[in-house]
């Protein structure tokens, strides 16, 4: 039951990671590129961002806790490599995540409360980039999760 449990946490929250980061970039992005000037896009992304990525932070720590917590009874040598490749991206997915979070999402924050819309956009590129290697790291960690079955 202890395993179901952890596989449907774990599940859940890929979903909403791998869901949102996808919504936002395939359709909330262009949307707002198309109907909104940069004075009023950038400030919904730092709302938006706001919202979503404490949401996310948490995915991220049932992610990391809850694939550890059903590798670890197995143990690292008996793991198929399918769950090593996993757990590595999903460590990278993290460290991309925390960057994002901890560090350009501030970023942003900070030049669209200064009005300094060249600079903030800017950032945003750079998170929609990171978004992209995500969203690129995310599909590998499906196909290893296939792959390991």
């Amino acid at each position: 039951m202890l395993h179901q449990s952890l596989l449907l946490l774990h599940l859940l929250a890929a979903m909403a990671w791998m869901g949102g980061m996808f919504f936002a970039y395939f359709c909330l992005r262009p949307a707002a590129a198309e109907v909104l000037e940069p004075p009023r896009r950038l400030p919904l992304w730092v709302a938006t961002f706001s919202r979503f990525l404490p949401f996310m932070a948490v995915a991220v720590l049932l992610l990391l806790g809850s694939g550890l917590a059903m590798l670890l009874p197995v143990g690292f040598r008996a793991a198929p490599p399918g769950w090593h490749a996993m757990f590595t991206l999903g460590l990278v997915m993290a460290a991309v995540f925390a960057y994002l979070y901890l560090l350009l999402l501030p970023r942003l924050r900070a030049f669209c409360d200064a009005s300094a819309w060249p600079a903030a956009a800017q950032v945003l590129n750079r998170i929609r980039q990171l978004v992209a290697l995500n969203l690129a790291l995310g599909v590998l960690v499906v196909v290893a999760a296939v792959s390991a079955r």
